[in-house]
């Protein structure tokens, strides 16, 4: 892989961290911020409140997977990747200065809303965008690899997040973290922002966008999008196991460990914030197996692993004692994941032609997020509420069954040609085309 390729992937991932970071951070304070917004009460309740809004923000992303995958088939991946990160900059900036419920009542509550609702739409198009441009970008032999650095930048943005976490909690009173620290990641997430907008003014659009002249009047449009309607109905069927997942061992597991295991807060943190550095340097090695082996059999170990082992690794992450013994127990929910984490950006570019591909990923992505795991974290709280936590680990498990059914009937994409990959002009044409 040459350097200009490595150029691309640095400036594409460099965002997605940044857009990932102020996505995150959310979840990671959201213990410490939870009563500024709501009247006390019930810690649960507050959290209840904070992860509907959470939740809501995952609602925006089919909207801005709409506007913004249109904009990056119509406009360029450039030009996508670079609003993207303009929406997220804003919201941080309101989240930042969003006043308290003792100040402004629920008005405080409605800025946090609002912020959520640019964060959604800005997420909703950085997914695909990144995806595609990452996956355009690099060797055609290589694809698995390069493009899981999406999940590397999207787990560093995390792993920020938490070692900023890890860094105010013993720099900064528990009271002081509550009162104004809370704040402190969202101004940085803003900074960040500025500083990749600037990067990303000076990115090169990939090859196979512009030696594309197919049917350009219908680029990024929502009829080219249904002639591959079969498609995008695969990649909602086949992000619903991962994405649960994937939420339930990153942003839920902080607020699992110390609000049902009853681990310290910094305790969970740590959990996490170690874990999750394992997590990200894992990403590029299934990547590259994948090139080798195919997209399939990864995805497959995933929810097979998923399906047997949540409902027993969730028991025993709900009774641990330690730090060592909860983090055994993420290591190995992580490493399963990543069977999905490391490649799934790749497998839904591979999927649709290039004028339609970055709409073809991040409409259907979305929506599947929205509906899974956008609400991954306020079902769980909702067991836990009902008095039914186990109840959340069987939906997970049945989730990746799903997903299961999926991996074993689609087809291998790893060996297609991005430039090749055609639209569908008659009935019954796969728009899957190999490369000769």
């Amino acid at each position: 892989m040459g350097r200009q390729h490595w150029k691309r992937i640095w400036v594409g991932s460099a965002g997605n961290m940044v857009e990932w970071f102020d996505w995150f951070v959310y979840a990671s304070f959201a213990p410490y911020f939870a009563g500024a917004f709501f009247p006390s009460g019930n810690p649960t309740a507050q959290l209840m409140n904070t992860a509907g809004i959470f939740a809501v923000g995952f609602f925006m992303r089919p909207v801005g997977g709409w506007l913004l995958g249109r904009v990056g088939d119509r406009k360029g991946r450039k030009a996508a990747l670079t609003l993207t990160v303009t929406l997220m900059s804003a919201s941080a900036v309101l989240i930042a200065v969003a006043p308290t419920y003792g100040v402004a009542g629920y008005g405080g509550a409605l800025v946090l809303l609002v912020a959520r609702l640019l964060q959604g739409l800005s997420v909703g198009g950085e997914y695909a965008a990144s995806a595609t441009y990452l996956t355009e970008a690099s060797d055609p032999r290589r694809r698995g690899f390069a493009s899981s650095f999406q999940y590397v930048s999207m787990t560093a943005g995390q792993i920020a997040g938490l070692g900023l976490l890890i860094l105010l909690q013993h720099t900064l009173s528990d009271d002081a973290l509550h009162g104004y620290g809370w704040r402190i990641p969202f101004a940085v997430g803003a900074l960040g922002a500025a500083v990749v907008l600037y990067l990303r003014r000076s990115m090169l659009e990939t090859e196979v966008y512009e030696e594309d002249t197919s049917r350009s009047g219908e680029r990024g449009t929502l009829r080219a999008l249904w002639r591959h309607r079969r498609e995008a109905f695969l990649v909602v069927a086949l992000t619903m196991g991962g994405t649960v997942a994937y939420y339930t061992y990153t942003t839920y597991l902080t607020k699992y460990l110390s609000n049902s295991a009853g681990l310290s807060k910094e305790t969970a943190t740590l959990v996490s914030f170690t874990a999750l550095i394992v997590f990200a340097c894992l990403q590029p090695l299934a990547g590259a197996l994948s090139d080798s082996v195919g997209r399939r059999p990864l995805l497959i170990t995933f929810a097979v692993g998923s399906t047997v082992l949540t409902v027993p690794v969730m028991a025993l992450l709900r009774h641990v004692h330690g730090y060592w013994s909860a983090l055994g127990l993420a290591l190995l929910a992580l490493t399963v994941v990543t069977g999905y984490t490391s490649i799934n950006a790749c497998v839904k570019a591979e999927l649709f032609p290039t004028g339609v591909r970055a709409l073809g990923v991040a409409l259907p992505y979305a929506l599947a997020n929205a509906l899974f795991g956008g609400t991954a974290e306020y079902i769980a709280l909702w067991f836990k509420k009902a008095g039914a936590e186990s109840g959340f680990s069987w939906y997970v498990a049945g989730c990746a069954a799903v997903s299961l059914v999926v991996y074993v009937t689609m087809r291998e994409t790893k060996d297609l040609d991005l430039a090749r990959v055609r639209a569908v002009e008659d009935a019954g044409e796969s728009s899957l085309t190999p490369a000769s």
